[in-house]
């Protein structure tokens, strides 16, 4: 429905950020999650948390926003400061009017 596949959900080193990743299949339909205006969350309904994608000094906002390519793989990271959420949670990930629930972090 998305045109996208693979999707993952990783704690990264630290446990402070949060890598949501995938796969773009077909770019028109996946443009929706690229496009920088549309505000990314990741819901952990266990944990009561809504986490969002943090925009550092010198960087921007820690998510690619470039066109989509078909077989190309894209990323965001969300802040999980205090380290709420944990490997093994069920979380949502919401961009826009993109939904996709029920992920488990690995």
């Amino acid at each position: 429905m998305w045109g996208i596949d693979s999707l993952s959900v990783k704690l990264m080193e630290s446990g402070e950020l949060i890598r949501f990743s995938y796969r773009v299949i077909d770019p028109a339909r996946a443009k929706v999650l690229n496009e920088k205006r549309n505000e990314a969350s990741l819901i952990d309904p266990k944990a009561g948390v809504s986490l969002v994608v943090p925009t550092l000094e010198k960087v921007g906002q820690l998510r690619q926003s470039p066109t989509p390519e078909a077989g190309k793989s894209y990323w965001m990271a969300f802040s999980n400061r205090g380290r709420v959420v944990k490997r093994g949670d069920r979380v949502d990930v919401l961009i826009g009017t993109f939904q996709a629930k029920n992920l488990v972090v690995d």
